[in-house]
């Protein structure tokens, strides 16, 4: 297991930016003083060295100005105008609806004054886990105004990391908006902002839409060790199932590699399901093939449905029935809960849950049952 991020940072450097971040979001404006030493040796818990190495730091980098026998002020005001964000989303590239949240982000015009920094990571053999821990690293170095974390997932450790993270950059003090998924499951709250869809409902909406084509033998297919989002999406599924009274067990319930044919082999011959929901058009698209290479159709046979619709949803071998992200507006939503935050940092931790659309394309058979 990787050390904890914030291990390798030095102390007076996540005072330093921690202050730094005081100032520039306009908590401490220009002249005001600041805490004296013995204060912030109290409310960081470090050495009056520490804080003494911090607060020289802040005067070289021309943001405060010390008077002798009257104390340290803030030399300028800094607005939150021209701040930095970082983006430490570890799958990015490999979980396709965060690259238009990005570019939600970055077309708000919100955004018009600020800078998103996307970091290195470690190496690109490097694991989700290792490269997120590095990215959280630079992030705490650099001193950034918040960061918008999407927490790692699929692997057993998963959980231990995310809280290692979070961990790290509350104490630097860093505010933190999480993007899609929770870091605890439901039903704990969660201590930071987040932003994303009502999987609940996701789960519920897509598993109705079967039941109104006729689906009776319906299975839920997602990956072992998915985030928290997929939780809520089976619990949408069952809540579906419930409510037009159709009987499910748990083998309903599939956790499985879905390119692992002989898995999905297994799967189809003892369920013989007439429908499956996926956790996510990902999963839908890697099992729609190895269903294609059991020489089993859809929709004609099953009937295939996913949740997010990326943009190769509508270009596999049968057009995937999804349901749409709105992930520009996550973007925008994000961005405008991290710079409420940093104006106003003693708010309760909020959740915005958005809506989607259902889009129904040939792999649900809604055509065929049009027909019939």
């Amino acid at each position: 297991m990787p050390a904890p991020a914030s291990r390798s940072i030095p102390k007076y450097s996540q005072v330093y930016s921690a202050l730094r971040r005081d100032i520039e979001s306009g908590r401490w404006r220009e002249e005001t003083k600041l805490p004296s030493e013995v204060d912030l040796v109290r409310q960081f818990g470090v050495s009056r060295i520490t804080v003494t190495r911090a607060v020289r730091e802040l005067q070289a980098a021309g943001l405060v100005q010390r008077v002798a026998g009257s104390g340290t002020f803030v030399k300028r005001s800094r607005t939150t105008l021209g701040q930095s964000f970082g983006l430490l989303i570890p799958d990015l590239g490999e979980t396709e609806i965060f690259e238009p949240i990005c570019q939600g982000m970055m077309a708000s015009p919100l955004a018009r004054a600020h800078a998103l920094v996307w970091g290195s990571a470690a190496t690109e053999a490097a694991s989700n886990e290792a490269r997120a821990l590095s990215l959280c690293r630079q992030y705490i170095e650099r001193g950034v105004s918040g960061v918008f974390f999407a927490p790692v997932e699929l692997t057993p450790s998963k959980d231990e990391v995310n809280r290692g993270i979070l961990r790290a950059l509350d104490e630097a003090r860093i505010p933190v908006v999480l993007l899609d998924r929770p870091v605890v499951p439901y039903p704990q709250n969660s201590q930071h902002d987040l932003v994303g869809i009502d999987n609940r409902r996701a789960g519920y909406v897509i598993t109705e839409h079967l039941l109104n084509l006729g689906c009776r033998r319906i299975v839920f297919v997602g990956l072992p060790h998915a985030a928290a989002t997929v939780n809520a999406r089976e619990a949408g599924y069952r809540e579906a199932l419930y409510a037009h009274k159709v009987s499910f067990g748990r083998a309903s319930l599939q956790r499985l590699d879905p390119e692992d044919v002989t898995a999905v082999r297994k799967l189809l011959e003892s369920m013989r399901p007439d429908g499956i929901v996926c956790a996510n058009d990902r999963t839908a698209g890697r099992l729609l093939h190895s269903i294609r290479q059991l020489r089993h159709r859809v929709p004609e046979d099953i009937r295939l449905v996913g949740i997010d619709d990326v943009e190769y949803a509508r270009l596999l071998p049968v057009p995937l029935s999804t349901l749409r992200q709105p992930t520009h507006q996550i973007g925008e939503l994000a961005l405008a809960l991290m710079l409420e935050r940093i104006a106003r940092p003693t708010l309760p931790p909020r959740e915005v849950r958005l809506g989607c659309e259902l889009i129904v394309r040939e792999s649900c058979g809604a055509a065929m049952a049009r027909g019939r």
